[in-house]
Parts: structure tokens; sequence; C-alpha cells
């Protein structure tokens, strides 16, 4: 049997880059590097030559010569909603529902929905409105690093196709500001990011709880899903955090919490809570 092709994956969400070449259970590059100053603001790219010019070097610097990417940005840069319509609903139905939810200027907005489920009981979809500018940014730094963006997700997407638990948190602190993605049956449901101050020796369990405890009660409240007490919080970043930290989370927020496992088939050399997304925008089917 050959063996699988090698994928690029670029993640551009943050304040750093992150690239993984290689493919699940096969070797691995990986490498990260900041970008120059005002070239990002809040996820969104500002600058594209700039951005441009930090991936071609962090690729030289990983001696990565693929050319074909996929890329990962900031849930910032869009906006999501999971409708759930009576099994009936035709395709005009949805996109009446879509406008209704995701309102937009069509002059200046993007929409796309796809078909999550369509059973007896209900026709579920997952519908995304993005600016065009902002992606048109991003694919730009990747063509003006000499690459070619085949397919642009959110972060978010991302993260849930790399967890194995089908409904969990995960709060991933591998960068500042920290993200919430709440998933549940496998699918994103809930994005939520901030930032993390705290003075040398604070005690950071409460600056985490209160937004876990947010995404939480809010997603409880819209939808009951197959989320419940059992759902972990997963929690994902450069240092693991002290036992007491996660027990004592695990009392406030009454949901286990433990360090994100790693997924399926990655190398041990890689550092796979840092490379999250990247591993998720490989796991991708197609592109």
């Amino acid at each position: 049997m050959p063996a699988a092709t090698s994928r690029l994956s670029i993640d551009l969400s943050g304040s750093l880059i992150r690239v993984v070449d290689g493919n699940m259970g096969g070797p691995m590059r990986c490498g990260s590097g900041g970008l120059p100053a005002g070239a990002t603001v809040g996820g969104k790219i500002k600058q594209p030559a700039e951005v441009a010019q930090a991936i071609r070097q962090l690729l030289a610097r990983t001696e990565i010569t693929e050319t074909r990417a996929l890329v990962a940005v900031s849930d910032s840069l869009a906006s999501f909603r999971i409708l759930r319509l009576p099994s009936a609903a035709t395709d005009k139905d949805v996109a009446t529902a879509v406008s209704r939810e995701l309102p937009l200027d069509p002059e200046r907005m993007s929409t796309r929905w796809i078909d999550l489920t369509t059973g007896k009981q209900e026709r579920a979809v997952y519908a995304a409105a993005w600016d065009r500018d902002l992606v048109k940014n991003v694919v730009d730094s990747v063509r003006l690093a000499g690459l070619e963006a085949v397919a642009v997700e959110l972060k978010s997407v991302c993260i849930a196709r790399a967890v194995t638990e089908p409904s969990c948190v995960v709060l991933d602190r591998s960068s500042n500001p920290v993200e919430i993605v709440l998933i549940d049956r496998h699918v994103p449901q809930v994005w939520h990011s901030f930032e993390l101050t705290s003075s040398m020796g604070e005690d950071i369990t409460p600056l985490l709880a209160a937004p876990l405890r947010s995404v939480l009660r809010f997603y409880q409240r819209s939808q009951a899903g197959g989320f419940g007490p059992a759902s972990p919080v997963l929690v994902a970043g450069e240092q693991i955090l002290p036992g007491q930290v996660l027990a004592a989370l695990a009392e406030m927020l009454q949901h286990p919490v433990r360090p994100l496992p790693a997924p399926a088939r990655v190398p041990q050399e890689v550092r796979y809570s840092t490379y999250l997304t990247c591993l998720g925008l490989i796991m991708r089917r197609g592109g």
C-alpha cells in the first residue's frame, strides 16, 4: 500500500504561526514562529505581506517544501450557528433560517451551510457567515508566501475533529487570549476567547472557572444535545495545570477536568496540545 501523501497545515488563528507537515500515523515536521507587531489584531490579518514573510521564514527553518496548504483561521473572522429545523424543511427553508439567524451585509459577508443530520425528527444544519475581506487577507498572505490555500477552516472545526470525546469543552491555553470551544456530538457549538492576566503566585483557578462556567451555562440554557455532567473539560497548553487546579475546577464546574489526551496516531515527539489545530486540519477529508 502506498504511503499517505504528506499534508501541510498552517494555523494562522493567533499571534503565533504554527505549521505541521506530514500525515497521521507517519512522520511529521512541526514549527512555530512569531509575527511582526501589528501584522494581526485579534486573530485578523492586517498586513498580509508581513505575515507572508513570517510564513516563508518558518517553512525555511523547518525545511518544509510542500506548496499546497490547509489553513486554520480564528473564529473571530466568522459567526456560526447550529440550526435545528423540522425534518421536512426544504433548502429554501434552511436559507431563510440562515438569513434570520445570521443577519449580514451581502456586500461584505458570505454564508455557507451544510447538513449535519437529516432524520425523522429534525434537520440539523451548520451555518457560517464570514467577512470576505478578512478571509481574502488570509488567502493573500498564503499566496504571497508562495503557497496555495486549498482549504480555509475555522479553528473550532479543526479542534472538534482532533478530539476523540463526542461532547466536551476544550480550554486552549496554548496562547493568550485563551480560547474555549464547546463541542457536542463532534460539532463545535460555542466559541469564546478571553485574556488571562494574573500576577506571580496568583491562583488562576477562579480566572479560568468564570469564563468556563459562562460558556457551560449559555449552552445548557440554549440546547440539550448530548452534553451533560459527564462531558469533560479538556485542558490544552504548553504547561500542564497542577493537579490541585484541575480538581478545584472540576468541583466548581461540576464536570470532569483533565489534560487533553493525545489524538490517535500522533508521533510521541509532537507537542499535540501546541499543534492541535494543525493536527485537526491534517485529519480533514479532501483538500
